[in-house]
């Protein structure tokens, strides 16, 4: 794969003007209160998912609406943890097997694995019938005519609820929230709407530069905004607009934790120009990991262990 967006040194430069509308913190803080008003105990049910050397629980908690959101909460054997890794899932990806999320626990890390409601294959669905108006296949434009109506707006309201319950169970007394690709995007979304998180760790983060991604990159998920306008260019203002109270910049601006960041430089998903747009305009302390080589990968198991040496240094486990 040769390189698919600017050379290193303009990426390092390029910093896009955030696209915040001037309800944007008054829209979260509405939709949050919202949510907030189902305030109902997250529910913890112990299974046996055949590994031995961890806890495991299915976690279930009130999201947007007050709709159900599951996911694995993995424990390091005997439960006591000084973090927690709250982790958001990639496009098209649910919570998945509970060995597929070992590593965190693994090291001493309490670890809930967030699904993302109408991704997985049946554990978290989108019960929501809210947008309306027309889109195409996929997330990225279901409900562009009105940020009220979109998707995001219940995905981003799952991924703070999941904080809340992290929370409200008192799993550690230390939290992070992290996650690949749309995972990522959730994860800095969560660091710009929700106080007191002790750690941001978004890698190769999608929902970020949405008028870049959609020009830059031909793949799913960014292509679905490109394909939608194709068919509705007179929709082009309004559509960006609903996207911006759903863009990693705006949240990163408003965040205050630590973070890590990863970027690859031949990833046609997340084109890295998105991925530096939400790293430079990032509030908090930062850092950020460059594959040149790499693709949607990222840094894959290097960059693992990159997040667990970034956590410890930051509080020893």
């Amino acid at each position: 794969m040769p390189a698919v967006d600017l050379p290193l040194d303009q990426l390092q430069r390029y910093r896009p003007d955030l696209t915040h509308e001037p309800d944007f913190d008054d829209f979260w803080r509405a939709t949050l209160a919202e949510a907030r008003a189902f305030d109902e105990r997250p529910t913890v049910t112990r299974v046996d998912a055949g590994v031995r050397a961890v806890d495991t629980y299915d976690l279930t908690f009130a999201g947007w609406a007050g709709e159900p959101v599951r996911g694995w909460l993995v424990l390091p054997k005997g439960g006591a943890a000084r973090w927690c890794v709250v982790e958001f899932q990639g496009y098209g990806v649910g919570r998945g097997r509970v060995h597929d999320h070992l590593l965190y626990a693994a090291c001493g890390i309490a670890h809930f694995v967030v699904d993302a409601r109408g991704h997985s294959r049946g554990d978290t669905g989108d019960r929501s019938a809210v947008s309306s108006g027309p889109h195409e296949p996929g997330f990225m434009t279901q409900g562009a005519h009105d940020p009220m109506a979109h998707y995001l707006r219940r995905l981003i309201t799952d991924a703070v609820r999941a904080v809340d319950a992290a929370r409200a169970l008192e799993v550690a007394e230390t939290l992070a929230a992290a996650g690949p690709s749309q995972g990522g995007g959730l994860a800095l979304a969560v660091s710009g709407l929700v106080p007191g998180l002790r750690a941001v760790l978004p890698d190769v983060p999608f929902l970020c530069d949405y008028e870049r991604g959609a020009v830059v990159s031909d793949r799913v998920p960014y292509v679905e905004v490109a394909q939608f306008l194709r068919k509705r260019p007179e929709l082009v203002d309004e559509t960006f607009r609903t996207l911006s109270y759903f863009d990693g910049m705006n949240f990163a601006a408003r965040a205050q934790a630590p973070a890590l960041f990863s970027v690859a430089l031949m990833d046609p998903v997340c084109p890295p120009s998105t991925v530096f747009a939400a790293y430079h305009h990032y509030a908090g302390p930062k850092d950020l990991r460059v594959y040149p080589f790499n693709e949607h990968e990222g840094g894959g198991s290097l960059h693992a262990m990159a997040r667990i040496d970034f956590l410890r240094q930051l509080v020893a486990l």
